[in-house]
């Protein structure tokens, strides 16, 4: 097995365990760990009128099924309490839309609890490249939750509840790389990869990461030159196609830049 191939394969792989269907209003919105809602005492909840309750629901097995005022509240409610009892992901203070399977969103969730909750996500990635073919990348800082020290595309980033797939383009352009969308050439959507496989956000094996993420090209104009805005890149680099794909094949990009890169080469 090469190195895409296993790539691909370690992208498309399911729980450890096999995970109940989180529901809100009969409706499915994510997924949880076999036991892990016992681990942060959801009972606790109640106080402010959240229950939470382990069921079996017909056509659908074992399922976590909860009430509150609003699911907006009732998620967040949880994230704190996870994140209270150490058990959330790196927090960002940054909301989450929660959609169900059809795509209808229904609530909205801190960043750090999505992993952990199964919630469906949306990132977006850009390909910049040079007049002349080649490609700026990133290095990831050093103090990043995820992969920190790997490159990475010119720029990428989830997509927050506030979001359009447009607004989160243009806003981690100017974030990561400092460049003004409107002032790229080309720019184009290039395609979708898709992730559906453990995360290890947090330890234990309880956190799963299902991922869309849509990518676009652009060219960055001779003489300019990103530069990042928010302390989350450690330094570009402009490297030639035979470079790209050696770091490619030595895992030095991230899963999901990897993957990304290998769509926009056709590998």
């Amino acid at each position: 097995m090469n190195w895409l191939e296993k790539l691909r394969d370690e992208a498309q792989r399911p729980p450890a365990q096999p995970r109940m269907l989180l529901l809100w209003s009969g409706q499915v919105i994510g997924t949880v760990a076999p036991g892990f809602l016992e681990s942060v005492d959801v009972d606790f909840l109640r106080g402010q009128r959240i229950t939470f309750t382990h069921k079996k629901t017909p056509g659908l097995g074992e399922t976590w099924s909860f009430t509150a005022p609003d699911a907006s509240f009732g998620l967040n409610a949880l994230a704190q309490l996870m994140r209270e009892k150490g058990r959330s992901g790196p927090w960002r203070n940054e909301q989450i839309a929660v959609c169900t399977p059809q795509g209808q969103r229904v609530a909205t969730v801190e960043r750090g609890a999505v992993r952990l909750l199964g919630v469906n996500t949306h990132a977006v990635h850009l390909i910049g490249l040079t007049p002349d073919g080649r490609m700026w990348v990133q290095q990831r800082s050093k103090k990043k939750p995820n992969h920190p020290n790997k490159w990475d595309t010119l720029m990428g980033g989830m997509l927050s509840a506030a979001d359009t797939l447009e607004q989160a383009l243009a806003r981690e352009t100017q974030e990561e790389a400092g460049l003004d969308l409107t002032q790229l050439l080309q720019l184009q959507h290039g395609g979708q990869v898709t992730f559906a496989c453990p995360s290890d956000e947090v330890s234990g094996g309880v956190a799963y990461m299902r991922e869309r993420i849509d990518w676009f090209t652009a060219t960055v104009p001779q003489g300019m030159e990103p530069k990042n805005q928010d302390g989350e890149v450690q330094q570009f680099q402009c490297i030639d196609q035979a470079t790209l794909m050696e770091w490619l094949v030595q895992g030095k990009f991230t899963p999901e830049a990897s993957l990304v890169l290998a769509d926009y080469l056709k590998l």
